[in-house]
């Protein structure tokens, strides 16, 4: 860290706007900028390896011919511990590929999602242990119907169900939920589903517009309405017509843009700002947030009658943590999916490596265990990846220390009777406990015991290992360690 303990981050980038972007967000988390626009520039910056004190590179791939691997080497070469992320074009997944295995720590896809990127920012300045959560992957497609949503345990198919009512009609659908969950993907199912599935469906992150600019991408503008207004634009609302709108973090939304928000959603009709008469759409709006809206009422930061009006239909999304049981079926889906994007390819995971991903918390959830997929895919040598592969993972694991829930303590009076090495029988009211609640213990108790080796752990327990996976769905185990 830059010596008054400021974080320094270098910015390679030939863009202005783009420039002017990254550090405005940049500087949120309280980091300072400097500049680069070309190669030559940043290695000169760079100099020796005592040179220049950095946290951080961003790496900007400004045109499809441009190819950042080559100066990855170079910087590698250089500043070996040095984090570079690399913003790439939309799903331009291979650029990103060899940048990795060049040495890049990390990509995101532009436009860039500010928590996106303030978190692969702050990540850089962990010891390792986090590394995971960064944002690698958000470019790859999502599924678009619910029949490709992976999940089986009982909230989440709660949640799908209600989804695939409201798909059918047009009332406003609220999701909430953790970020990494899959709202985005859970959107997509309900527009893929809906009649106006043949139309567009327009997306914009609320947190990732500038205040000053919410009206304007919202509700359009015409020409000359404001200073620097050259040219009439079309709003999202106008875009979506006839479609579906879907506002993400739609709890980063400024107070004066809810109140219009509200007036179109009442009145289906949208003021551009210098139109002198209003416009009629026919929009579907879904939105989502990894808030609890009514606590940001209470807090003065959300208007509750849009509360309202958004709250038609709500659907809230749990986390992994809470349906650990769908871990083996997800790896299955992202890995497939991941193979499918350009320089990679198929892969297996081991009995072991499994164990040890439903192990973690994830706390990123899905999008997480994506990350972590992808990060081990890129650069796996083998047929199928192992423990080995997860090293940030195993290193979060080791220092959570997760066995250590099946170690024995000495019982308080007030504590459930418990046979052997952790297994309540029991209730605190002296009751027995339901057997489907044993037998999810004593699983949780098998995979620990066997250290994840889950053709073991099948074989122990005489059943078979779908058999395993199955009841690890239907029993919503939220723990396999």
């Amino acid at each position: 860290m830059a010596r008054d303990g400021i974080p320094m981050l270098m910015l390679i980038d030939d863009e202005p706007a783009q420039r002017r972007l990254v550090s405005a967000l940049a500087a949120r988390a309280g980091w300072r900028t400097i500049f680069a626009g070309d190669n030559e520039t940043a290695i000169a910056m760079l100099g020796t390896q005592d040179g220049m004190q950095l946290d951080a590179i961003i790496l900007d791939q400004w045109s499809p011919d441009y190819e950042p691997a080559g100066l990855v080497g170079e910087i590698r070469a250089r500043r070996p511990a040095l984090p570079i992320l690399i913003l790439t074009a939309h799903n331009n997944v291979a650029v990103a590929v060899d940048a990795m295995r060049a040495g890049a720590t990390d990509y995101l896809s532009k436009p860039i999602a500010p928590e996106r990127l303030l978190a692969a920012l702050n990540a850089t300045l962990t010891d390792g242990s986090d590394g995971e959560l960064r944002p690698l992957t958000e470019k790859i497609t999502a599924p678009l119907s619910f029949e490709d949503v992976v999940g089986s345990a009982p909230q989440f198919r709660a949640a799908l169900a209600i989804a695939a009512k409201a798909a059918r009609a047009r009332v406003p659908v609220l999701i909430e939920g953790e970020s990494g969950v899959g709202k985005d993907v859970i959107a997509r199912a309900i527009h893929a589903a809906s009649p106006r599935h043949k139309q567009a469906m327009v997306t914009v992150n609320c947190g990732a517009i500038p205040t000053n600019l919410v009206e304007s991408e919202l509700f359009g503008h015409e020409r000359g309405a404001f200073t620097g207004a050259f040219d009439r634009h079309v709003g999202k609302f106008a875009s979506a017509d006839m479609g579906t709108l879907f506002l993400d973090e739609v709890s980063e939304m400024p107070m004066d843009a809810q109140v219009k928000l509200l007036r179109v959603l009442q009145d289906g009709e949208v003021q551009p700002i210098g139109a002198r008469r209003p416009i009629h759409v026919d929009v579907r709006v879904i939105a989502a947030t990894n808030k609890k809206l009514a606590e940001e009422i209470e807090a003065g930061r959300f208007r509750e009658d849009l509360y309202y009006r958004l709250n038609v239909v709500q659907l809230t999304i749990p986390p992994l943590r809470e349906r650990m049981g769908d871990i083996p079926a997800l790896c299955r889906h992202l890995l497939t999916r991941i193979a499918a994007q350009p320089g990679l390819r198929g892969l297996g995971l081991t009995d072991d490596a499994l164990a040890l991903l439903m192990q973690h918390g994830w706390p990123g959830n899905v999008r997480q265990l994506q990350n972590a997929l992808f990060r081990a895919a890129v650069l796996c040598e083998g047929d199928a990846l192992t423990p080995q592969d997860f090293p940030q993972i195993a290193a979060q694991i080791k220092a959570s220390d997760p066995l250590d829930r099946l170690s024995i303590r000495p019982r308080a009076a007030n504590q459930p009777h418990r046979d052997g090495a952790g297994i309540t029988l029991f209730e605190g009211d002296g009751h027995v406990r339901q057997l489907a609640d044993i037998e999810a213990d004593v699983i949780r108790l098998a995979i620990g015991h066997y250290r994840g080796r889950m053709t073991e752990v099948a074989r122990r327990l005489g059943i078979g290992r779908s058999t395993l996976y199955r009841k690890l769905a239907e029993l919503g185990i939220d723990s396999a360690a």
